[in-house]
Protein backbone atom coordinates (compact mmCIF):
# COMPACT_ATOMS: atom_id res chain seq x y z
CA UNK A 1 0.00 0.00 0.00
CA UNK A 2 1.23 3.55 -0.65
CA UNK A 3 1.88 5.48 1.91
CA UNK A 4 0.64 8.96 2.92
CA UNK A 5 2.95 11.83 2.58
CA UNK A 6 2.99 13.44 6.46
CA UNK A 7 2.41 17.43 5.60
CA UNK A 8 5.50 19.02 5.93
CA UNK A 9 5.79 21.48 9.09
CA UNK A 10 6.34 25.09 8.64
CA UNK A 11 9.79 26.37 10.37
CA UNK A 12 8.74 27.98 13.48
CA UNK A 13 9.60 31.96 13.41
CA UNK A 14 11.26 32.72 16.21
CA UNK A 15 9.93 35.95 18.13
CA UNK A 16 13.17 38.24 18.95
CA UNK A 17 12.73 40.01 22.05
CA UNK A 18 13.94 43.79 21.93
CA UNK A 19 15.63 45.23 24.26
CA UNK A 20 15.47 48.64 25.25
CA UNK A 21 18.67 50.10 26.07
CA UNK A 22 18.61 51.71 29.44
CA UNK A 23 19.84 55.02 29.38
CA UNK A 24 21.76 56.10 32.59
CA UNK A 25 20.30 59.60 34.22
CA UNK A 26 23.16 61.72 34.76
CA UNK A 27 23.48 63.20 38.19
CA UNK A 28 24.84 66.71 38.37
CA UNK A 29 27.83 67.48 39.57
CA UNK A 30 27.37 69.00 43.39
CA UNK A 31 30.16 71.25 44.78
CA UNK A 32 30.34 71.50 48.68
CA UNK A 33 29.42 74.73 50.15
CA UNK A 34 29.86 75.19 54.07
CA UNK A 35 26.29 75.49 56.14
CA UNK A 36 24.54 79.07 55.34
CA UNK A 37 21.80 80.13 54.71
CA UNK A 38 20.64 79.45 51.09
CA UNK A 39 16.93 79.15 50.81
CA UNK A 40 16.78 81.44 47.90
CA UNK A 41 15.42 82.94 46.62
CA UNK A 42 14.61 84.60 49.67
CA UNK A 43 11.37 87.90 50.09
CA UNK A 44 12.77 91.06 49.74
CA UNK A 45 10.09 92.81 52.38
CA UNK A 46 10.18 96.31 53.86
CA UNK A 47 8.99 96.24 57.25
CA UNK A 48 7.04 99.36 59.07
CA UNK A 49 7.03 99.68 61.91
CA UNK A 50 6.52 102.26 65.08
CA UNK A 51 7.39 103.16 68.47
CA UNK A 52 5.67 103.50 71.82
CA UNK A 53 7.02 107.05 71.42
CA UNK A 54 5.06 107.64 67.20
CA UNK A 55 8.19 107.28 65.52
CA UNK A 56 8.29 105.45 62.25
CA UNK A 57 10.68 103.46 60.49
CA UNK A 58 11.04 101.47 57.96
CA UNK A 59 13.81 97.91 57.55
CA UNK A 60 14.76 95.66 54.76
CA UNK A 61 13.87 91.54 55.72
CA UNK A 62 15.45 88.42 53.95
CA UNK A 63 14.08 86.55 56.55
CA UNK A 64 10.36 86.58 55.98
CA UNK A 65 7.47 83.69 55.45
CA UNK A 66 5.01 82.16 56.11
CA UNK A 67 4.05 79.87 58.70
CA UNK A 68 0.39 78.22 59.53
CA UNK A 69 -2.66 78.67 57.34
CA UNK A 70 -5.36 78.64 60.37
CA UNK A 71 -5.26 81.29 61.88
CA UNK A 72 -2.89 82.91 59.25
CA UNK A 73 0.49 83.84 60.52
CA UNK A 74 3.83 84.71 59.08
CA UNK A 75 7.77 85.18 60.54
CA UNK A 76 10.24 88.05 60.61
CA UNK A 77 13.76 87.51 62.16
CA UNK A 78 15.56 90.66 63.49
CA UNK A 79 18.20 91.32 64.94
CA UNK A 80 17.98 92.60 68.09
CA UNK A 81 20.52 95.90 67.27
CA UNK A 82 18.32 97.40 64.63
CA UNK A 83 16.41 100.26 65.33
CA UNK A 84 13.15 98.40 64.62
CA UNK A 85 13.59 95.49 66.82
CA UNK A 86 13.21 97.92 69.65
CA UNK A 87 10.03 99.41 68.03
CA UNK A 88 8.87 96.44 67.26
CA UNK A 89 9.26 94.90 70.98
CA UNK A 90 8.03 97.97 72.36
CA UNK A 91 4.20 97.93 70.14
CA UNK A 92 3.86 94.23 69.05
CA UNK A 93 2.97 95.70 65.51
CA UNK A 94 4.25 95.54 62.17
CA UNK A 95 3.30 95.89 58.51
CA UNK A 96 5.23 93.46 55.69
CA UNK A 97 5.59 95.47 52.54
CA UNK A 98 6.39 93.43 49.49
CA UNK A 99 7.81 95.53 47.16
CA UNK A 100 7.88 95.71 43.31
CA UNK A 101 10.84 96.86 40.77
CA UNK A 102 9.92 100.41 40.90
CA UNK A 103 11.03 101.32 44.32
CA UNK A 104 13.98 98.76 44.31
CA UNK A 105 16.56 101.34 45.19
CA UNK A 106 14.48 102.19 48.85
CA UNK A 107 14.40 98.21 49.00
CA UNK A 108 18.27 98.19 49.28
CA UNK A 109 18.59 101.60 50.83
CA UNK A 110 16.23 100.43 53.59
CA UNK A 111 18.51 97.40 54.18
CA UNK A 112 22.15 99.38 54.90
CA UNK A 113 21.08 102.66 56.79
CA UNK A 114 19.63 102.87 60.14
CA UNK A 115 16.50 104.85 60.88
CA UNK A 116 18.24 106.45 64.26
CA UNK A 117 20.16 108.88 61.69
CA UNK A 118 17.70 109.32 58.47
CA UNK A 119 14.52 109.66 57.76
CA UNK A 120 13.71 106.74 55.76
CA UNK A 121 10.42 107.97 54.65
CA UNK A 122 11.53 111.19 52.86
CA UNK A 123 14.81 109.69 51.73
CA UNK A 124 13.22 107.36 49.57
CA UNK A 125 9.91 108.89 48.82
CA UNK A 126 7.94 106.83 50.32
CA UNK A 127 4.20 107.02 51.21
CA UNK A 128 2.76 106.35 55.35
CA UNK A 129 -0.31 104.18 54.36
CA UNK A 130 -3.08 103.72 56.99
CA UNK A 131 -4.24 100.54 58.05
CA UNK A 132 -7.48 99.99 59.54
CA UNK A 133 -6.08 97.08 62.30
CA UNK A 134 -2.49 97.25 63.24
CA UNK A 135 -1.68 101.43 64.59
CA UNK A 136 1.61 101.36 62.31
CA UNK A 137 1.81 102.65 58.79
CA UNK A 138 2.24 100.52 56.03
CA UNK A 139 4.50 101.59 52.74
CA UNK A 140 1.91 103.13 50.17
CA UNK A 141 4.54 102.15 47.00
CA UNK A 142 4.75 98.46 47.58
CA UNK A 143 1.66 96.28 45.71
CA UNK A 144 0.91 94.31 49.24
CA UNK A 145 0.68 95.18 52.51
CA UNK A 146 0.41 92.66 55.49
CA UNK A 147 -0.64 94.37 58.71
CA UNK A 148 0.38 91.65 61.65
CA UNK A 149 0.73 91.72 65.40
CA UNK A 150 3.35 89.49 67.43
CA UNK A 151 2.40 86.71 69.03
CA UNK A 152 5.58 85.34 70.45
CA UNK A 153 9.39 86.69 69.94
CA UNK A 154 11.68 83.34 70.11
CA UNK A 155 15.75 84.73 70.47
CA UNK A 156 17.44 81.99 68.26
CA UNK A 157 21.26 83.66 68.18
CA UNK A 158 21.88 86.53 65.54
CA UNK A 159 18.15 86.95 65.12
CA UNK A 160 15.06 87.41 67.21
CA UNK A 161 12.29 85.51 65.70
CA UNK A 162 8.84 87.37 65.48
CA UNK A 163 6.01 84.57 64.95
CA UNK A 164 2.97 87.26 64.06
CA UNK A 165 -0.97 86.83 63.39
CA UNK A 166 -2.20 88.10 60.12
CA UNK A 167 -4.39 90.98 61.20
CA UNK A 168 -5.24 92.26 57.43
CA UNK A 169 -4.24 92.69 54.06
CA UNK A 170 -4.32 95.20 51.22
CA UNK A 171 -3.41 94.82 47.45
CA UNK A 172 -3.12 97.29 45.15
CA UNK A 173 -6.52 97.49 43.21
CA UNK A 174 -4.78 97.65 39.73
CA UNK A 175 -2.85 94.29 40.62
CA UNK A 176 -6.11 91.96 41.00
CA UNK A 177 -8.26 90.74 38.39
CA UNK A 178 -12.29 90.34 37.62
CA UNK A 179 -11.26 86.99 39.57
CA UNK A 180 -9.75 88.25 42.71
CA UNK A 181 -6.46 86.70 41.45
CA UNK A 182 -3.35 88.90 42.43
CA UNK A 183 -1.71 89.91 39.00
CA UNK A 184 1.89 88.80 39.95
CA UNK A 185 2.97 88.67 36.57
CA UNK A 186 2.21 92.49 37.02
CA UNK A 187 3.64 93.33 40.01
CA UNK A 188 7.37 92.59 39.27
CA UNK A 189 7.89 91.57 42.89
CA UNK A 190 11.36 91.59 44.30
CA UNK A 191 13.19 89.08 46.02
CA UNK A 192 16.82 88.32 47.15
CA UNK A 193 19.31 85.88 45.91
CA UNK A 194 23.30 85.95 46.78
CA UNK A 195 23.10 89.49 47.46
CA UNK A 196 21.14 90.56 44.44
CA UNK A 197 17.91 91.58 44.16
CA UNK A 198 15.92 89.93 41.09
CA UNK A 199 11.75 90.15 40.10
CA UNK A 200 9.80 87.80 39.74
CA UNK A 201 7.19 87.45 36.77
CA UNK A 202 6.87 84.53 34.37
CA UNK A 203 4.26 81.97 35.34
CA UNK A 204 5.42 78.34 34.72
CA UNK A 205 1.62 76.41 36.26
CA UNK A 206 -0.56 76.60 38.83
CA UNK A 207 -1.40 74.36 42.47
CA UNK A 208 -2.06 71.06 41.35
CA UNK A 209 -1.26 71.10 37.39
CA UNK A 210 1.69 68.60 37.94
CA UNK A 211 -1.39 65.95 38.30
CA UNK A 212 -4.37 67.25 36.02
CA UNK A 213 -5.83 65.02 33.56
CA UNK A 214 -5.33 66.00 29.84
CA UNK A 215 -8.84 67.09 28.53
CA UNK A 216 -9.59 65.94 24.67
CA UNK A 217 -10.55 68.88 22.73
CA UNK A 218 -14.26 68.42 22.15
CA UNK A 219 -14.98 67.67 18.12
CA UNK A 220 -17.07 70.97 16.47
CA UNK A 221 -17.70 72.58 13.54
CA UNK A 222 -14.76 74.30 12.14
Amino acid sequence: MPTKKLPEKKPEKRIEKKTEKKTEKKIPKKTRWKPGNVVLPAPAALVSCAGADGSTNIITIAWCGNINSVPPMLFISVRPERHSHKMIVETGEFVVNLPGKKIARAVDYCGVTSGRDVDKWAECKLSPFAMENVSCPAVAEAPLNIGCKVARRIPLGSHDMFLATVEEVAVDAALVDAKGKFLLEKANMLCFAHGGDYALGEQKGFFGWSIQKKTKAKPGKR
